[in-house]
């Protein structure tokens, strides 16, 4: 099994071998530059939607029902979707400002880093939005609770997704 350093390497085969890939180290960051604008237009289309929805709430009239700790909440959760959208803009950014330098290697590098905290910017956003949704519809518990329930997925996403795929991984390739 390839490490995170070998694989970013250009002197290894990116792909386990026997699995039909022949790439150059320029084919390979060319698709892994397309694999991650896929993974961030995902990650857009849902903190645009969720930024727009925070964005509308200020015009409602019942937003000024609002305790002083729902206000802070909703600035806190504003700024950091407003933060999440910036950086799910950023490796655009620096593709356009990098473009025909011959940085791609760089440009994948430093944008898997960046998707990887816009994923954990939009998680934490996902929990204050339930949070902060729950607490007015509801009650201040009820938003703890949903806040917690969500995180405690989040938690399964982060921390026990991972090693169960790679279990599976594992006894599908021992299964062959």
């Amino acid at each position: 099994m390839l490490t995170d350093k070998e694989l970013m390497s250009d002197k290894t085969v990116d792909a386990a071998p026997g699995d039909g890939r022949d790439e150059t180290p320029n084919e390979r960051y060319d698709r892994n530059w397309s694999e991650l604008l896929q993974e961030f237009r995902v990650l857009q289309t849902g903190t645009q939607i969720l930024a727009g929805f925070l964005l509308t709430l200020p015009f409602q009239q019942r937003f000024t029902e609002l305790s002083a700790l729902d206000h802070t909440l909703y600035l806190v959760l504003v700024v950091l979707a407003a933060v999440l959208t910036l950086l799910a803009l950023a490796p655009v950014t620096l593709h356009r400002l990098l473009f025909r330098q011959r940085a791609k290697k760089e440009l994948v590098q430093a944008s898997s880093v960046i998707l990887i905290a816009c994923l954990a910017a939009a998680s934490i956003l996902f929990i204050g939005i339930v949070l902060f949704v729950f607490d007015f519809v509801i009650s201040p518990e009820a938003g703890l609770w949903a806040g917690a329930s969500v995180l405690v997925l989040v938690l399964l996403i982060w921390i026990a997704g991972p090693p169960a795929l790679r279990i599976l991984r594992q006894r599908n390739s021992d299964a062959k």
